[in-house]
């Protein structure tokens, strides 16, 4: 057997936290109708960057949400639309009108409210948003973003935040305190200026735990959820904490975190198909918050694993592409087949 074909070595704590995290997988039952295993949102794509939200949506797709939806603006969409015909794309986002472009500005509406407007009507079709793949910082967009992540908040709805809408939460971090569904995906630089905005000590201090920093910040913003990516992700909401310890690949490409945000997507899917009882969970029910941080869990153990079998066949040549198609490789690598005896899982 080559070592692609191995199941990942684990700790005891983690597969541990990951036969919970199975219980939230749905299986698949004739009963279903198209929707109910979840309609996820991506919030991103602009004239820079087309690749991000393709990879956050395919993911969340590969993994096994029901419905796709990539929200662009008119040139990412476009663009995006070739990548493939699974997403259903919805360019309405706007870019403010370069200087380049000053004879168009007046047919381009440059009002932040005018924009989130119908991209707030879209939130009762969907389940969970992930904002910020692509997304780029133009003021513009973070604008809108903003109006969009107050409406979702409104609903209740989970949002999973990455990339430079984290800079959302650094400059209006009251939108956030307290909003304890979402989820925030920051890398090592993101973490950093995210604890500076919050006036959060990040240096080490002499035996402090590993996991300070990130409970701290969680803390700070009243109980959100922080993956903070690093060899191991620390996943803490300030009260629970969690470390996903899975092996991944050496390779450092951009886009890996795109597989993330769509993987935590739709486990946050799975979980309202939870909550709303479409299958027989038992009388010992998860609670929907625990199942918050073992959604971030689990999208954290679906990324490493991706990276770690894509790196296997890749090597030095991996690009987030290569994670995309390795989602339903890890899946069965960590849950087994669902759908089968107890003894197919190779938990």
């Amino acid at each position: 057997m080559s070592a692609r074909d191995t199941v990942p070595e684990m700790s005891a704590a983690t597969r541990g936290v990951l036969a919970k995290v199975r219980r939230m997988v749905p299986p698949m039952l004739d009963k279903f109708h198209k929707g109910q295993l979840g309609r996820i949102g991506v919030i991103g794509g602009s004239e820079d960057y087309t690749g991000a939200p393709y990879f956050s949506a395919m993911a969340s797709a590969r993994l096994g949400c029901d419905m796709s939806h990539v929200i662009c603006t008119p040139g990412a969409g476009a663009v995006i639309k070739t990548y493939s015909p699974n997403l259903m794309v919805h360019p309405l986002m706007r870019q403010e009108p370069k200087p380049h472009e000053a004879a168009l500005a007046e047919n381009i509406d440059v009002n932040p409210e005018t924009v989130a407007s119908p991209i707030i009507d879209m939130l009762s079709r969907l389940h969970v948003l992930v904002v910020g793949p692509g997304l780029g910082r133009d003021p513009l967009m973070q604008a809108t973003v903003a109006k969009v992540i107050r409406a979702a908040r409104d609903k209740g709805m989970p949002v999973v935040v990455d990339a430079d809408a984290l800079q959302i939460v650094q400059n209006e971090p009251d939108i956030f305190k307290g909003y304890r569904e979402a989820v925030l995906t920051p890398n090592v630089a993101e973490f950093k200026r995210l604890c500076d905005a919050l006036k959060i000590n990040v240096e080490s201090s002499g035996g402090g735990k590993e996991t300070t920093k990130v409970e701290a910040l969680a803390k700070a913003l009243g109980g959100v959820t922080i993956i903070e990516k690093g060899g191991k992700d620390s996943i803490s909401n300030g009260e629970t904490t969690l470390a996903s310890d899975l092996q991944g690949g050496k390779k450092r490409s951009g886009g890996q975190g795109d597989t993330l945000t769509g993987s935590v997507a739709t486990f946050l899917g799975w979980r309202k198909a939870y909550m709303d009882g479409l299958w027989d969970v038992g009388e010992d029910k998860l609670s929907p918050e625990e199942m918050i941080g073992l959604a971030a869990f689990g999208g954290s153990s679906i990324t490493r694993e991706c990276s770690r079998l894509a790196f296997l066949k890749k090597g030095r040549s991996l690009q987030a592409s290569d994670l995309t198609d390795e989602v339903h490789n890890a899946f069965m690598n960590l849950f087994g087949d669902v759908d089968g005896d107890a003894g197919s899982s190779r938990l």
